[in-house]
């Protein structure tokens, strides 16, 4: 009789385990319905389209979760058959969500009231669905309960999260599953995009039918080799009248990042020369106004990369910094659900200053997915002098690549709207007078170069 009534028992809290744990447990359709956002304070009326955003746990132990903000393609255009593409901003530290979404490629753009939102024309969803991630932990609503992470970070351990990222949020929306997908992303994302594409592209490898259907990757004004990047930025500031020619000769004999990551005294010497003699211009467009009182935004000696200290800001970062603070628009994106110890930021100083590994070339992974036939284009806003055109051609030529299409002026309008050249495995654009974030100087041109992207057509002569 004792062993039958333990028997009941057991089976009782067996079963009421088994409730509690089905109670707690979500399937990917009630997931999304929970990161499913209903309306974003200040958003324009009838917009058309579907918007999701939440956290997706990439290290259970340590307790890293990222945070993304999906924007899917209007209704009208079925986005059940449109690709997905996922985009990401560099710094690193910087977060995708206030450049990329907020002002680049993303639906809307902030007013300078901090509060209310406008519809922008050129708008990749359009096109596909937009995936925006913050990525690592530590940047913008992306967290980690592991507080010396912030300090350690680096590539490997980003590229590594970001993919556990795309495996669990293709659990939760499995109707992007076998859909075409392609990275994107500028600055210093020309090491996360080809990274990234990396990993998927090795894991995927001896799959029939990849659930990451990876077809390539973009990249615009990107950090790509150490060596060729400091070469094409020291020509840049020289050909465009930046710099002196004697300070010009000294970055070219002190500043060698070809073998090491740091800077010599004497090299920290001529960058700071350099940064004297151009004055208090937006190093991220030479030709346009700095915004008022940037003087603590701009560029300065520090980091691996000594001018890049920001992501570009003409202002747009201010109206970023207002909006994703306030409670009521974090409550719409279901964001700082942990209540994070410091305000949202555009981009994070510790993970940017204490960032740990990064190779000096991102070289050989071209060579890599160039010979998987994997897509690959670039693109550079002429305007830039962070990470300059010059500095992408360099590194483009030592890749020695056979020439398909010679240099050729592409056309908007009956406007030349920059130049490209087509190599086998990979296609190069200009973009003329887009400075280092080119969907924001030049919205329609940027849409037109995503297009032929797309597409895989050559640039529109």
């Amino acid at each position: 009789m004792g062993n039958s009534a333990s028997s009941i028992c057991f089976i009782v809290f067996l079963s009421l385990l088994l409730c509690i744990c089905f109670a707690f447990s979500f399937s990917p359709l009630e997931e999304q319905e929970r990161d499913r956002i209903i309306e974003l304070p200040g958003q324009p009326k009838d917009v058309g389209f579907a918007q999701y955003s939440g956290y997706v746990t990439v290290n259970q132990q340590a307790g890293r979760a990222l945070f993304y903000w999906l924007i899917e393609s209007p209704l009208s255009r079925v986005p059940a058959s449109r690709p997905l593409v996922l985009w990401l901003n560099g710094g690193p530290g910087c977060s995708s969500v206030a450049y990329g979404a907020a002002e680049e490629i993303g639906p809307f753009r902030i007013r300078p009231d901090g509060k209310s939102l406008y519809s922008n024309p050129y708008a990749w969803n359009k096109l596909v669905n937009l995936l925006f991630l913050e990525s690592p932990a530590g940047v913008g609503f992306s967290y980690t309960n592991t507080s010396s992470d912030l300090y350690t970070f680096g590539d490997r351990r980003t590229a590594e999260d970001s993919y556990v990222f795309l495996v669990n949020w293709f659990e939760r929306f499995p109707q992007y599953k076998h859909r075409d997908f392609y990275i994107a992303g500028e600055s210093y994302a020309g090491h996360y995009v080809p990274q990234l594409s990396q990993i998927v592209y090795e894991r995927n490898k001896g799959i029939e039918n990849p659930i990451i259907n990876f077809k390539g990757f973009l990249v615009g004004n990107a950090v790509t080799d150490d060596y060729h990047d400091f070469i094409g930025t020291f020509e840049y500031w020289w050909t465009h009248g930046l710099i002196s020619d004697s300070t010009y000769r000294n970055l070219r004999l002190a500043c060698d990042f070809g073998s090491s990551q740091h800077p010599s005294l004497e090299c920290t010497n001529a960058l700071r020369a350099a940064e004297l003699e151009q004055g208090n211009i937006d190093p991220y467009s030479i030709f346009t106004p700095p915004c008022n009182d940037t003087a603590s935004l701009r560029h300065n000696l520090r980091g691996h990369y000594p001018w890049m200290s920001r992501a570009y800001d003409p202002c747009t970062e201010r109206y970023s910094n207002v909006y994703f603070n306030l409670p009521e628009v974090q409550k719409a994106f279901h964001a700082n659900v942990t209540g994070i110890s410091y305000p949202w930021k555009a981009c994070s100083d510790i993970v940017g200053d204490y960032w740990a590994d990064s190779p000096l070339s991102m070289l050989p992974i071209y060579r890599e997915l160039i010979a998987a036939g994997i897509r690959i284009w670039v693109f550079s806003g002429d305007t830039d002098a962070v990470v300059p055109v010059t500095a992408t051609r360099y590194s483009i030529d030592a890749l020695n690549l056979p020439t398909i299409t010679n240099w050729y002026p592409w056309y908007d309008n009956g406007k030349v709207g920059g130049w490209s050249q087509v190599y086998k495995g990979l296609t190069f654009v200009s973009v003329t007078g887009a400075g280092h974030e080119v969907p924001l100087h030049r919205p329609r041109q940027a849409f037109i170069l995503f297009r032929s992207f797309l597409e895989n057509k050559p640039m529109p002569k």
